[in-house]
């Protein structure tokens, strides 16, 4: 139901392998990865105000709050953003229960399986603590950043980024870098319905995020992050 089955082929999925072990770093982009009408409901719940929360990160610690984050140097302030809020009108028969059912597709089994294939590692969330909290959407405007970061936990083996930005435009930013190798970054624009899956221990595969532009002062640019183990 949310696959674009032309995407998942067995010859898609040999080509996906063969891009991956020719990239650097090792990372796919599979635009309509997913059914676009799905996508759109979802797009709609994420435009509600009320499910979002900031969220800011520095070099040394998580979740840091605004007393902590008032003393961080801006050398050691690695992300600010705002995180969706799956608390906030979760119940079913919501506007916000098919933004939740994605999320949970997202750590299906049947989702798990492909990126198994397409990684050629088991994927599973069997040593996974709280699998809900490593996948869920995220909205950066003109003041938010990510700013340089690995995401080469141990034993982490595939990242995914999906981008959920209508009639996103080049002069917009938010742009994904990749640091790349030989002074060569990769940077991926965030296109509607793109998928990025990256092996976070490849060379090269440090990232960062472009500032989102002035022109899209009244815009933010949506996506999807989720980060997958192995056994």
């Amino acid at each position: 139901m949310w696959l674009n089955e032309q995407q998942i082929t067995a010859s898609a999925i040999r080509a996906y392998r063969k891009a991956l072990l020719n990239s650097s770093p090792h990372h796919i982009v599979i635009d309509g990865l997913f059914d676009q009408s799905k996508l759109d409901e979802v797009s709609h719940v994420l435009q509600q105000e009320q499910q979002w929360k900031t969220q800011k990160h520095s070099y040394s610690a998580l979740y840091v709050n605004d007393t902590q984050w008032q003393n961080t140097p801006d050398t050691e302030r690695f992300v600010q953003r705002d995180r969706w809020d799956r608390t906030v009108n979760g119940a079913e028969n919501t506007p916000s229960a098919i933004a939740l059912e994605f999320l949970q597709f997202l750590r299906s089994s049947e989702f798990m399986s492909l990126l198994s294939k397409i990684f050629s590692v088991q994927i599973t969330d069997i040593n996974v603590a709280k699998p809900e909290i490593n996948t869920n959407y995220f909205r950066l405007s003109t003041s938010d950043f990510v700013n340089q970061h690995a995401d080469d936990s141990p034993g982490r083996e595939v990242c995914m980024l999906l981008y959920l930005n209508k009639d996103w435009q080049h002069d917009n930013g938010g742009e994904l870098v990749f640091m790349g190798k030989d002074n060569k970054p990769v940077t991926i624009a965030p296109s509607y319905n793109r998928c990025v899956l990256f092996d976070p221990s490849s060379q090269g595969s440090e990232h960062w995020v472009k500032a989102v532009t002035s022109e899209a002062a009244t815009a933010y640019r949506y996506n999807v992050t989720s980060w997958y183990w192995s056994e």
